[in-house]
């Protein structure tokens, strides 16, 4: 018999901490972020925040969150006017 096992897929954002290490959450699951010490630790950290926070969704008999797969995900570029420029502390 095949595995029929569904697979759901979130955008996960992983960023530098400022105080070492990484940042993870997931927009879609609003607050379900942890943060480890180097990018593998917090990839499979962020995996097991998910599978927990989908757990407690289903016992609290809650709809789980489905990403749209129109989501588009893009960097842009914000030129930084003098006003701006002010409070720019990268400089």
């Amino acid at each position: 018999m095949a595995n029929s096992q569904k697979i759901l897929k979130y955008t996960v954002i992983i960023e530098p901490a400022q105080e070492g290490g990484y940042v993870a959450f997931v927009p879609a699951l609003p607050g379900c972020a942890t943060q480890g010490e180097s990018f593998e630790e917090v990839k499979a950290m962020i995996i097991d925040a998910i599978k927990g926070y989908l757990e407690v969704l289903v016992e609290d008999g809650e709809e789980i969150p489905r990403e749209s797969e129109e989501t588009i995900e893009t960097h842009v570029s914000i030129p930084l006017t003098a006003s701006l420029l002010r409070y720019d502390k990268s400089r």
